[in-house]
């Protein structure tokens, strides 16, 4: 079992740009030797990311086009290729610590699926991995992407899982793989309640990786040194 605890930072919506801020703010202090990991919990608006394995095609939209749909276009560090994150989404930042005993990059990721799959199973949905794919898969498409870094062994990025998410932003990408996606809510007729959702990934999260302890605060803060301060 984990002897770190983890705090649990419920943002609410963050820009994405302010995200990233908020990411490094806290790696900093994981690396600088903190006892505590994190894992935030959030909502971007109409994002595209651009990972390392990206071509220079992945979006597909015009300048005018992306401005008119109010979609911001961010190049990360992350792993992957293209991405959407939009409202709907639950976007989930772990930033802990693999040091010294789960220093493993490939089970670090399929831990993540873990965590999305028991969700899912949570909420009645069968989802499942594919084999040379990351993320997690249902009978109708990809319902959670996942890119990671990590520097000095500790996490940054994460998973965004589509909730109530409108599909049609996925027009303008080639997301991963060119891969379907799917949403919780077309998968159960249903809209789905995000609170829940969350509640579920909180839980199945701290089980996956072991940890004893968990504080969890509901900070919707609009500076990355609040929430620094705030947790």
């Amino acid at each position: 079992m984990h002897k770190r605890t983890l705090e649990v930072c419920r943002l609410g919506r963050v820009g994405y740009a302010e995200g990233l801020e908020i990411q490094r703010t806290i790696e900093t202090e994981v690396i600088a030797g903190r006892q505590n990991d994190f894992f935030l919990l959030l909502e971007h608006p109409h994002t595209f990311t651009i990972g390392r394995r990206a071509k220079e095609n992945g979006v597909l939209a015009t300048a005018e086009l992306l401005k008119n749909l109010g979609v911001d276009v961010f190049e990360t560090n992350r792993g992957g290729k293209v991405t959407y994150h939009g409202l709907g989404q639950i976007v989930g930042y772990p930033i802990v610590s693999l040091s010294p005993d789960r220093e493993d990059v490939h089970k670090y990721v399929r831990d993540l699926e873990e965590v999305l799959i028991r969700t899912m199973s949570d909420f009645n949905i069968e989802a499942f991995r594919i084999e040379g794919l990351t993320g997690v898969h249902t009978r109708e498409g990809k319902v959670a992407a996942i890119g990671v870094h990590i520097k000095r062994w500790v996490t940054t990025h994460g998973f965004a899982l589509n909730c109530n998410t409108d599909l049609s932003y996925y027009n303008w990408i080639i997301a991963c793989e060119g891969e379907p996606v799917a949403s919780m809510d077309k998968l159960l007729g249903r809209e789905i309640d995000i609170v829940e959702v969350e509640e579920r990934l909180i839980a199945n999260f701290k089980t996956v990786f072991g940890y004893v302890e968990a504080q969890i605060s509901n900070v919707s803060l609009h500076s990355p040194r609040s929430v620094a301060e705030a947790i």
